[in-house]
């Protein structure tokens, strides 16, 4: 079987056009990997990039864009909901066929040396790269964002794993991981109150005493006036998608507000919906073998 890892980047650019397209191209130009997705969000001004190859294609690729995304991404005039702290925010890396998740944290590590040392901007491994507990929740690593790592990164806890330990005022800082599969999933509410959210987020998120595997926010959707709770769902397995969801919608009705739509960012497992049909249909002794397209893939 060859072997096929999966990289997720997040780029601090949801509104230029141009720009996203130039980043992208990177990936097609890159041999040994193939883009399967990118979306871009206006109000997160944030765009997510999935691509899979072997794991010397994913390296090239993955510096290739964080490279890009530098040049093109101005951090010092940048906005948006969703919280970040450099122009290439977060690179993981997804052990997906015949890879472990070592090889990914190893990946990691090289890509994160060549960004620190090649591009001058500060570097820091998370999750199953980490190099110290502290740094292992993606939350924390970032909390201050970009405003605020101009005097973070002068404490001696949070010198960077790689690169100068001094801010990049133009493209940032990066942190670069490798995990497990993640479900980026949002809840749209209907109200227009941030605070609502930001209660709701609060109440569901692992950190705030809510599902283990859950972490959330509350976003502003002010091109459609509304406001959404954001979820990462960091292993949809022992935190189902379906279970997320009942959650915010049970709390939501604490404030009279109705759940009106929901969305997924990026890619996510099929095992990750068949678990919410099996949930909302009550299906008895379901396989996922009795899904056409996966025989047929087979």
């Amino acid at each position: 079987m060859a072997k096929i890892v999966e990289c997720v980047p997040n780029f601090s650019e949801g509104r230029d056009k141009a720009v996203i397209e130039a980043i992208v191209d990177e990936v097609r130009k890159t041999a040994g990997v193939k883009l399967l997705d990118y979306s871009s969000d206006t109000d997160h001004n944030r765009t997510v990039v999935t691509f899979v190859g072997g794991p010397e294609g994913v390296r090239e690729a993955a510096f290739r864009l964080a490279k890009k995304a530098g040049e093109l991404i101005d951090m010092s005039v940048h906005q948006g909901g969703h919280p970040r702290m450099g122009a290439t925010d977060v690179i993981p890396f997804i052990p997906i066929a015949d890879v472990t998740m070592e090889d990914c944290a190893a990946l990691a590590r090289a890509v994160g040396q060549r960004i620190g040392e090649e591009l001058a901007v500060p570097v820091y491994l998370y999750e199953d790269a980490a190099t110290r507990p502290e740094r292992k929740n993606l939350s924390d690593v970032r909390k201050g964002q970009y405003e605020g790592f101009f005097e973070k990164i002068k404490d001696a806890d949070w010198r960077p794993d790689y690169g100068p330990a001094a801010m990049n005022a133009k493209a940032g800082a990066t942190a670069v991981g490798a995990r497990f599969p993640l479900v980026a999933y949002n809840v749209n509410l209907g109200t227009s109150d941030i605070e609502v959210a930001n209660s709701i987020a609060k109440v569901v998120r692992h950190i705030g005493g809510g599902l283990r595997f859950v972490k959330a926010m509350g976003v502003k959707l002010d091109e459609r006036n509304i406001v959404q709770v954001s979820m990462n769902l960091t292993n949809y397995e022992k935190t189902a998608v379906y279970r997320a969801h009942e959650m915010v919608k049970m709390e939501a009705k604490r404030y009279g507000v109705p759940v009106v739509g929901a969305e997924v960012v990026g890619l996510l497992p099929m095992k990750a919906l068949i678990d919410c049909a099996e949930y909302y249909l009550q299906l008895e002794n379901f396989d996922i073998n009795q899904v056409l397209e996966k025989r047929v893939a087979e």
